[in-house]
């Protein structure tokens, strides 16, 4: 459903609705998160985050630059709160027009001049505008429009400005003629009496929202009693942002340290999340030739690794072009006090995040030919797991491949489903072992986490085998086997090799 029509829906709802506050993209992206139908791009927030005051010190325009990157975070409508319009008839007709090119489906404008001044400063000294020159503008505004569903809010500041019932309901029914959509009762009484006198003589001639800034004790059913349609809660991300800024830089200015305060605020991992940055590494992975794609490698360390093999791994995968390599070792891994709960898969998930966008995992005690690592830098799918054809049955301490068709010659650089791995060696329709290399895509990366951070929570997690990690991402998501032919070989041989004076490419 388009923004506009989302807007005046919630607008004409028969039921109290609410929209929060936002001043920027990040705050709208997590109003929408919490569940809110809507955003108020308040006016006091939005220039108390460019550091100026809410007297129209920012323009209009650079009110707009914000509401686009606000728009872009969200699919929620935004009601702008457009102070007095900017101007004259002409300003507020023009904002109208920028506004719904930039998908905002609606505005706010109060009956005060230009330059406005908050409502809660000197409210009372305030003066407000001719209501026959604010009408205009409200036309000016609803004739501008091209969307039909835009829509013109009409805020009514005389109880603000201390003139009283009689002035707001001459005021909101010359602008409901005029033809705003619906009427905003600003008050900064402490309780509802100058709303509830309104309502009362208002008799439903357009939805009313309110601000209860001022009267936030007053109980949330006291609106739907008396009928408002919508409330906004104005200015509430904005002052909680502030508090804890001004708290955590307070705490960290006195401890010269990031110690009490790195858990109480959110990890670097959630930033990139609202940021939508696995949107990108998918994009990446479309988009991106694979000459301009980097990918990298992480060699699981085992306690029993030779520093000799892991040396000739890495010195083949910087013949094949990966300069980026990455040793996770497994006896730091277990050293992780914070995590009793370890066993063959704890390296893995205590470096899950260093899988990038294309990863080659490999197991420290194998070596392989380069051209393995070429044949799998090249292939698309998002989990490939490269499978020996020439296995041998040498008992469960290895992991048995199933995969959808047996190798064969016809299967020329191409890859087949995983039906099953196990460490059964009696297991029925065997067709290879895993040599224990294999590579994640950036869609593949976050598959491989989404599992670990599940399996992680299981209490055999400790007792858990790559066989029942990829048995349990294959629930999943699809793994691909790329068979391979006498290609690699595991510690012992290349050791006997080596002593014989053999070479490997």
């Amino acid at each position: 459903m388009k923004k506009t029509k989302q807007l005046r829906e919630l607008i004409e709802s028969k039921q109290l609705e609410f929209i929060m506050e936002a001043h920027s993209a990040l705050s709208a992206k997590i109003v929408e998160e919490a569940g809110f139908k809507g955003i108020w791009a308040s006016g006091l927030s939005l220039s108390a985050a460019l550091g100026v005051r809410d007297n129209n010190e920012a323009s209009w325009t650079q009110v707009l630059d914000i509401l686009e990157f606000m728009s872009d975070a969200t699919s929620v409508p935004i009601l702008l709160d457009g102070d007095t319009g900017y101007g004259n008839f002409n300003n507020a007709r023009r904002l109208v027009k920028k506004l719904e090119q930039r998908d905002i489906p609606g505005v706010c404008i109060e009956d005060k001049l230009f330059p406005k001044t908050n409502s809660f400063i000197k409210g009372e000294a305030q003066p407000l505008a001719d209501i026959n020159e604010f009408c205009g503008k409200i036309k000016a505004m609803k004739d501008s429009q091209q969307d039909e569903d835009f829509v013109v809010v009409s805020r009514v500041e005389a109880f603000i400005a201390g003139w009283g019932l009689k002035e707001a309901l001459k005021r909101a029914e010359a602008y409901r003629q005029a033809g705003t959509d619906a009427v905003l009762i600003h008050s900064k009484r402490s309780d509802m009496t100058e709303i509830e006198a309104f309502m009362k003589e208002w008799g439903n001639r357009l939805p009313v929202i309110i601000v209860p800034t001022k009267y936030y004790s007053v109980p949330t059913d006291k609106f739907r009693d008396l009928g408002i349609s919508l409330s906004i809660w104005a200015n509430h991300n904005l002052r909680s942002s502030i508090t804890a800024m001004q708290k955590t830089s307070a705490q960290i200015y006195y401890d010269k340290s990031l110690i009490n305060v790195e858990k109480n605020v959110s990890p670097l991992e959630e930033v990139f999340r609202l940021q939508k940055a696995e949107e990108l590494d998918i994009a990446e992975q479309l988009y991106l030739s694979s000459s301009n794609h980097s990918t990298n490698a992480m060699i699981l360390v085992k306690e029993s690794a030779n520093k000799v093999l892991i040396t000739e791994q890495m010195n083949q995968l910087k013949r094949v072009g990966v300069t980026n390599i990455i040793k996770v070792d497994s006896n730091k891994a277990m050293e992780d006090k914070a995590f009793p709960n370890k066993g063959e898969l704890y390296h893995l998930y205590a470096a899950r995040d260093k899988l990038g966008t294309a990863t080659l995992i490999s197991d420290s005690n194998i070596v392989y030919k380069t051209h393995v690592f070429e044949e799998l830098i090249h292939e698309s799918g998002d989990i490939t797991i490269v499978a020996g054809a020439d296995y041998e049955l040498k008992g469960n301490q290895t992991s048995y491949v199933t995969a959808k068709l047996p190798y064969s010659k016809q299967l020329y650089s191409k890859t087949v489903d995983l039906i099953q791995m196990s460490c059964n060696p009696n297991s029925k329709n065997i067709h290879g072992e895993f040599i224990g290399l294999w590579k994640v895509s950036g869609k593949g990366t976050e598959v491989v986490k989404r599992a670990l951070e599940e399996l992680a929570q299981r209490k055999d997690f400790a007792q858990l085998t790559f066989s029942d990690f990829f048995n349990y991402i294959n629930l999943i998501h699809p793994v691909a086997v790329k068979y391979t032919m006498g290609s690699w070989i595991d510690t012992e041989t290349y050791t006997k090799i080596q002593k014989d004076g053999g070479e490997n490419d």
